[in-house]
């Protein structure tokens, strides 16, 4: 192994005992749902936004609550709804009687962690307001501009389409989340360990084990790990099937509409960063980038009204795709 390969494998594992601290402190409160979780810290230590689709009571919130608890960051939870107005998110100018000015509140997006909650449920234009903040990590309040915090990071939750009052986001506003997450119901075992849990009728204490400034600094660790060109090169392989322009090998053309953006590559290579990090190698596998590759791909590929009328999924698009296209 190369000297600074080296190096950078030490300094993952002298930090490496960080991340299994807040792995712990999450598991005091959180019964399964690891795919969640592991989305969350990828969000996290990858600088990108995550969106999580499921019923109803699956720890969602409280996933990405005791997450912020762990790191002792602020934290702020905007419920959706169809009344919601742009500045309930961003802030607004209030008029001061005494002096004849105006000062700016600031709204809640001025925070570290946000659980946007039910974003289907509210109208376009708010969440634009906060995919805008999110891509710009700036908001604009009557003219003046103001800088969000360095560690900003969004948890969006949506209900399946198919309920009552929600509607489709955007394809260009659902394409700035790193991870789309479909969470599940516990299996039975999980089950019994949340009615455990949750029914002594004690408060479960969560540690702050971790500052928002180590969380930069595992950041800035993350971005330093080595990905060959091989495993670039399959990453390419991997978005640009997905949007059928070289042929059609795999007999996907009538199935998909749209194919997946240039993100997609960015944040296949940065996720694979985060999953050989968290696996504590200073190199990226193919395989780290096969486990994140739903989870980044299925929010990008539109497929065409061919494909939903055979009741076709993206996941069933992508692990096409993985089965076919050659692994280096």
């Amino acid at each position: 192994m190369p000297d600074e390969l080296k190096k950078l494998e030490e300094q993952i594992e002298q930090n490496f005992e960080k991340l299994d601290k807040i792995k712990s402190e999450i598991a005091k409160v959180i019964v399964g749902q690891d795919k969640l979780l592991e989305g969350l810290l990828i969000g996290l230590l990858g600088d990108g936004h995550i969106l999580v689709e499921g019923v109803p009571g699956l720890a969602k919130s409280l996933a990405v609550k005791t997450l912020s608890d762990s790191i002792s960051a602020d934290f702020n939870r905007i419920q959706f709804t169809p009344d919601l107005l742009p500045a309930d998110l961003v802030g607004t100018q209030i008029y001061n009687i005494k002096s004849g000015d105006f000062s700016v509140k600031q709204g809640p997006l001025f925070t570290n962690i946000v659980l946007a909650d039910e974003i289907n449920r509210a109208p376009a234009k708010v969440q634009s307001a906060l995919l805008e903040a999110m891509q710009e990590r700036q908001i604009t309040i009557g003219g003046e501009t103001f800088k969000l915090p360095e560690l900003f990071f969004v948890m969006a939750t949506q209900n399946p389409i198919e309920q009552e009052g929600t509607y489709p986001l955007p394809e260009a506003q659902i394409d700035r989340f790193m991870l789309k997450l479909i969470v599940q119901y516990p299996n039975r075992k999980e089950e019994s360990d949340i009615i455990t849990r949750m029914t002594t009728g004690q408060d479960l204490e969560v540690k702050a084990v971790i500052t928002p400034q180590e969380i930069l600094d595992l950041r800035k660790l993350v971005f330093k790990i080595f990905i060959d060109d091989k495993v670039k090169n399959y990453i390419i392989d991997l978005v640009f099937t997905t949007r059928v322009l070289d042929g059609d090998p795999l007999d996907i053309k009538d199935l998909i509409r749209y194919g997946a953006s240039p993100r997609a590559s960015i944040y296949l290579t940065i996720a694979g960063k985060v999953k050989a990090f968290m696996a504590g190698r200073p190199f990226v596998t193919p395989e780290d980038i096969k486990q994140v590759a739903k989870d980044i791909l299925r929010h990008r590929i539109i497929l065409t009204y061919e494909a939903e009328a055979e009741e076709l999924t993206t996941d069933y698009i992508i692990n096409k795709i993985l089965d076919n296209v050659e692994v280096p």
